[in-house]
């Protein structure tokens, strides 16, 4: 069973996949709302590693539009391969257009060619998370790491966050062995994303409907699985 997270801390999380803009330009539109969207924190590069079942149930859960989910991925920041620090177990949980994460801190690893599953299923074991979550997490294999360029904004009035990502990185892992040659880059498209909490869902009609870009669906998680393996075909 996993821990129960707080329903007054759920968020909308509205995800706009941008085709034929580049990211500076997504960024002058962002600027340029009448919200008046400043930047709030430094770029950075966000990594992850996910994890799913054997029979890919996250996966198609995803596809078929299923409206409570949960993922699992470690995610850090900066360097994608090498010596990993402060990476952080998420539990990531859907709810219809509502979602919520519980966070773990895990101990640091090396992301190299030695790294396998019973490695991280190591990392793991050794965690100081909850024992059902651990034999959750131990009977799942990691199945694609990623990156991406992340730049974050806040409106004036403090109840909206931006986040673009760009520049896209998707990996084949393997369970034995590693060399992270198989990939698949994306840098002509930008993902979009408008967060804010449950109470202000009125108000972020007026912030989407000025945009010139409409809300679509868009998983990184879905789309790095399918592009990989259209590449190994």
């Amino acid at each position: 069973m996993i821990e129960k997270l707080d329903p007054n801390n759920f968020r909308y999380e509205r995800k706009f996949f941008i085709s034929g803009l580049s990211k500076h330009e997504v960024e002058a539109a962002v600027k340029l709302h009448p919200s008046m969207f400043d930047e709030i924190y430094y770029e950075r590069n966000i990594n992850n590693i996910y994890f799913d079942s054997f029979d890919m149930v996250n996966f198609f859960d995803n596809v078929d539009g299923q409206s409570q989910r949960v993922k699992f991925r470690i995610r850090w920041y900066g360097e994608l391969l090498g010596f990993i620090e402060k990476p952080v177990l998420e539990v990531k949980i859907k709810q219809g257009q509502l979602g919520g994460k519980l966070h773990y801190p895990l101990d640091s690893f090396y992301l190299d060619e030695q790294f396998t599953n019973n490695k991280i299923r190591d990392i793991i074991s050794k965690a100081k998370i909850p024992d059902e979550l651990k034999y959750i997490l131990v009977s799942l294999n990691y199945t694609l790491l990623n990156r991406y360029t992340r730049k974050y904004f806040q409106s004036k009035d403090k109840k909206y966050r931006i986040t673009i990502d760009s520049d896209m990185k998707y990996v084949h892992l393997s369970h034995l062995y590693n060399s992270y040659l198989n990939e698949f880059v994306d840098y002509l498209n930008n993902i979009l994303e408008l967060k804010y909490d449950k109470d202000d869902d009125e108000g972020a009609r007026v912030i989407t409907n000025h945009f010139l870009f409409r809300m679509t669906k868009s998983s990184k998680y879905v789309t790095g699985i399918e592009r990989l393996h259209h590449t190994m075909l």
